[in-house]
């Protein structure tokens, strides 16, 4: 009998089962930095960074601190992007349809402003320090739109090598997560209402991850309307993607861009966070259950943080050079200064 087949059987269970087990390992970590987080929480010292924030420092200082085993990385991506995006999917149970449509014009206002800003001023910027146009378009839009999402979306459509798409991310990621940290230090200083707190995160912050985080010690109110005026930043991704491509497709005719259309992400999860949003409007589910969700939602989501303090690499930043970094924290301090002048139009 040919032992073939049955020695490759043996190597594919052993190969799944090392997926499995580093699976494990990976949301087994961020699973117990969550809980850490929470219990840490509760503390006077740290209540008013909230369990999100303590989650990302968290990780931060396990990566920096302990040796992260490679094979927990499949986990701990797991947690940091699709429970992440099951967070924000259950955090629409916190949303009513009337809120949206009380908030109106304005927030539609505030996000064309800040995208039209920060990608103007920080294209800008990189021609001032004369790095590479690709590569300052690439940090421009992850801080003007939302992070990776928007850098991944329009790479391929400006023509961006892929290592310029990979420090452009870790930059964005490191920058977002470290003015996560100062907003949530300075709430108490600023003399914000819950509400304004919100705006103010929801359209100068970088990620999702971020905004969810850093609006978290204003409560609900601030919590809410951060991710509504983020997500509205969100919705401008396919357009502003668009734009740049032909922009940058007019300077260089032999940019390939079919592919990248095609593969331009549609943020699936707004759907189902604006489902839940719709089922909370309509009183579907009973307010016990629905608390019980929304706090569900809440872990998940301090899960996602630890891992993405987990995947931060520090070492990063060496890769974009000293100028690429400065394009991204004058461009971040220019929109932040811009923050003050965006809540007069609410």
């Amino acid at each position: 009998m040919d032992p073939r087949p049955q020695t490759l059987t043996k190597l594919d269970l052993s190969s799944k089962w090392n997926k499995w087990a580093g699976f494990i390992k990976g949301t087994g970590l961020t699973l117990i930095l969550a809980i850490l987080a929470g219990n840490l929480a509760v503390l006077p010292v740290f209540s008013i960074m909230g369990i999100m924030i303590i989650s990302i420092i968290l990780g931060v200082g396990w990566k920096g601190l302990m040796e992260v085993p490679s094979d927990a990385e499949i986990g701990i991506a797991f947690s940091s992007k699709i429970l992440l995006r099951a967070g924000i999917i259950l955090l629409g149970l916190r949303l009513n349809f009337s809120q949206i449509i009380e908030a109106g014009f304005s927030m539609i206002l505030i996000d064309v402003i800040v995208i039209a800003f920060t990608l103007g001023v920080m294209i800008y910027l990189g021609k001032l320090f004369a790095i590479d146009k690709h590569l300052s378009a690439l940090i421009a839009v992850g801080t003007a739109v939302c992070g990776a999402a928007a850098i991944v979306a329009v790479a391929p459509l400006i023509g961006a090598r892929k290592e310029y798409t990979a420090v452009s991310v870790a930059c964005i990621a490191i920058l977002g997560t470290i003015g996560t940290i100062i907003y949530t230090f300075l709430y108490p200083m600023l003399g914000l209402d819950p509400y304004l707190y919100g705006v103010l995160v929801g359209s100068t912050l970088h990620e999702l991850a971020h905004v969810i985080a850093a609006a978290s010690p204003g409560g609900n109110v601030s919590g809410d309307i951060a991710l509504l005026v983020k997500l509205g930043r969100v919705a401008l991704l396919i357009p502003v993607a668009l734009l740049l491509g032909y922009l940058y497709r007019a300077k260089d005719p032999d940019i390939k861009t079919g592919k990248g259309i095609k593969k331009l992400p549609v943020p699936w999860f707004i759907f189902g966070f604006l489902a839940c949003s719709l089922i909370n409007t309509l009183g579907f589910i009973p307010q016990i259950l629905n608390q019980k969700m929304i706090s569900v939602s809440v872990f998940l989501l301090a899960m996602a943080m630890a891992g993405l303090g987990l995947g931060i690499k520090l070492g990063d930043f060496k890769k974009v050079g000293i100028r690429a970094i400065l394009v991204g924290v004058l461009g971040f301090a220019a929109l932040t200064a811009l923050g003050p002048i965006l809540l007069k139009f609410v």
